[in-house]
């Protein structure tokens, strides 16, 4: 059986034009389909809504009447999609909830939220910035941003940059210490750290192949990788950071990186929606503008 209202609007193209065959063509259809939608309707109308033979095809006074009603109600009903489809592109406003690692949502992420404020004025956000996965059920999270595996194959999710890691030092700290050469070297040098929040110990550092080394004693730890990459500036430690976090400073010539042959592979950054449909216009709108400024590259140089 068809939708109703699918039969309604084959029949009221049928009703305008010459026979069901022109009908078929406005419609993108078959004639055979446009005989099967008057039938059915013929059916559920109790009437005879067309005389048709092999060859010609009249409608019936009570088709007549019906095409009347039909084509008032199909405008109406198309008047209210019209009138959603119009308040939907011009009402971008409301609070959307996003959550972000704290050195994302610091800086660049403001940033690019205030681009967004300015083309439609009336969106207002609650960030809530954390390193650690942020449970997007119990705050009503509308959209985050990741860096790392996307686990929860139940969002909608965009990878858009992979993000490698750097070991990096200020220049004044390789003058005092000198540049490693190796890891074994590395490891009696003076370094920073970040706890991991989920365990309250720091993170360890990873290497290619899957290494991964955990120092015993930092110069600096802290649990903020803004902080960390303070002290790095300052001169008090080597680090491991993200390119997000690094590159800036790497462009400008205040860190230096150093052994680049025992990087990890780069981590994926995703920009990711617990909601899959329906999704309000605010925060399609914000989705779609994170995922272009957030598509670029975190690469040094």
């Amino acid at each position: 059986m068809q939708n109703k209202l699918d039969m309604l609007r084959i029949f009221s193209v049928a009703a305008a034009s010459r026979n069901f065959k022109e009908a078929a063509q406005r419609l993108g259809i078959s004639p055979q389909a446009v005989t099967r939608a008057v039938r059915e309707l013929e059916l559920q109308m109790g009437e005879v809504l067309f005389h048709r033979n092999t060859r010609q095809c009249r409608i019936t006074e009570a088709g007549e009447q019906l095409a009347i009603e039909a084509e008032a109600g199909l405008a109406a009903i198309d008047r209210v999609f019209r009138q959603k489809s119009s308040f939907a592109e011009a009402e971008i406003d409301g609070l959307v909830r996003i959550t972000a690692p704290e050195v994302i949502g610091q800086d660049s992420l403001v940033v690019v939220l205030a681009g967004l404020q300015r083309q439609h004025p009336g969106l207002r956000f609650d960030l809530h910035l954390a390193d650690e996965e942020t449970n997007v059920v119990d705050e009503k999270i509308d959209i985050g941003i990741r860096h790392g595996v996307m686990r929860d194959s139940r969002f909608v999710a965009r990878s858009v940059a992979m993000v490698p890691y750097y070991i990096v030092a200020a220049p004044a700290l390789i003058q005092r210490v000198g540049t490693p050469t190796s890891l074994a070297e590395l490891m009696t040098m003076p370094v920073t750290g970040t706890l991991d929040p989920g365990t309250g110990k720091p993170w360890p550092w990873l290497f290619r192949e899957g290494q991964q080394w955990l120092p015993s004693q930092q110069t600096f730890l802290s649990n903020s990788a803004s902080a960390e990459c303070a002290a790095v500036l300052q001169g008090m430690g080597f680090a491991q950071l993200p390119g997000f976090l690094a590159c800036p400073h790497l462009q400008a010539g205040t860190l230096v990186p150093v052994l680049a042959d025992e990087s990890p592979s780069p981590w994926p950054l995703s920009i990711f929606r617990p909601q899959r449909e329906p999704v309000s216009v605010r925060v399609r709108t914000t989705f779609d503008w994170l995922v272009q400024a957030f598509s670029m590259s975190y690469t040094y140089p």
